[in-house]
């Protein structure tokens, strides 16, 4: 009677054991069932790759819309209408300058003027007499050409005095603004000295119309060309976006920067762009060349390397690694790797790329 119970108990163990299997693998049926349902691909679509690129750069005058007075002679600033940053309009008094050359130019022309005055009433008094036959023709020609010699020299003294400024007698002279716009530059002050050899006084420059230079380095030339159209950003205007392009590209790099410097020229009129203001400009550029778009996050970076997940079938699924052409915004394209169609793996794909390099 023993052995039936034995054999009896071992069937019913053994059934025990295929039942617990089976809940087993039913249950990992049902977990995988369920990771399978959280699995999102996308198929790999051929793309007409458009690339993105961010430099950086600054905004500049414009170097021919700016002005700056340099003395012409020695002397000592009297009096300052201006401060830093002032707008100013073309011929407004800027600087009053005292100057001891100015006072000896203001003496001569003072002389010449009382000779000019003698020398016309005598051609008066010579006219007369001639055309009373009391004097010759050659008297008269003498008279009139030692009026035009005290003309001509008057005449030189007032240019060389209206290079420095308006003369307001007792050796002073005021400078006027050649040019209407704002003063970015100031060295000048009550009581200051100047001279021929002292750096700019002052710089007025018209800012209606600035530079933004960009810094490319060598990695981005063949990227970058003159046309291009750019999209930038300060952070001085964070919501706000200003739009140009590419008018020039130097050929020569910088040799403090390393890089060559590309020009836009921007219209100005409200202002907001000033002098040294920082700049991120974006550059985006459609090539011929067609790569495989995928989402970005679907990239695994692992061992400076990309790489992908693909499910070959349901539930199937291979590691891929692939060549980054570039990318924009949230597209990356590759360029080798993929083939077209093939379902990239864009959510969990983490999990499963950990549990394949596992195997």
């Amino acid at each position: 009677m023993k052995k039936p119970i034995i054999i009896l108990t071992s069937i019913i163990i053994l059934f025990s054991c295929n039942d617990s299997k089976k809940i087993e693998n039913a249950e990992k049926n049902t977990i995988k069932t369920a990771f399978l349902e959280n699995v999102k691909t996308v198929p790999a679509a051929l793309s007409n790759q458009e690339q993105e690129l961010i430099l950086t750069g600054k905004v500049e005058y414009d170097p021919d819309r700016i002005i700056s007075y340099t003395p012409l002679i020695s002397g000592v600033i009297d009096k300052s209408y201006f401060s830093l940053g002032d707008k100013v309009q073309k011929g407004q008094p800027l600087l009053d300058i005292r100057s001891t050359e100015l006072s000896a130019l203001q003496m001569e022309k003072v002389s010449l003027e009382a000779e000019e005055r003698v020398a016309a009433r005598e051609l008066i008094t010579v006219q007369s007499m001639f055309d009373d036959k009391m004097l010759s023709e050659k008297e008269l020609l003498e008279a009139k050409g030692k009026l035009k010699q005290i003309q001509a020299a008057l005449n030189k003294i007032n240019a060389d005095m209206d290079v420095y400024g308006t003369d307001k007698g007792n050796g002073i002279f005021t400078v006027n603004a050649l040019s209407s716009g704002h003063i970015v530059h100031k060295k000048a002050s009550h009581g200051s000295t100047i001279s021929p050899e002292s750096d700019a006084v002052f710089t007025i420059a018209d800012l209606s119309t600035v530079w933004v230079t960009v810094n490319v380095y060598a990695s981005d030339l063949l990227f970058v060309r003159e046309g291009m159209d750019v999209e930038m950003t300060t952070f001085s205007y964070p919501n706000e976006k200003f739009y140009g392009k590419i008018n020039a590209l130097s050929q020569v790099f910088d040799p403090d920067e390393r890089v060559l410097k590309a020009r836009i020229i921007m219209k100005n009129s409200d202002l907001k762009l000033k002098p040294e203001m920082s700049m991120l400009i974006t550059l985006k550029d459609k090539t011929t060349r067609y790569t495989f778009a995928i989402p970005s996050a679907a990239l695994i970076f692992d061992d400076n390397q990309y790489f992908v997940v693909v499910e070959e079938s349901i539930g199937n699924f291979v590691i891929r690694n692939v060549v980054l052409q570039g990318h924009t915004g949230k597209t990356s394209y590759i360029s080798s790797g993929l083939t077209e169609g093939e379902k990239v793996v864009v959510k969990n794909h983490l999990l499963i790329y950990t549990g394949l390099k596992e195997e």
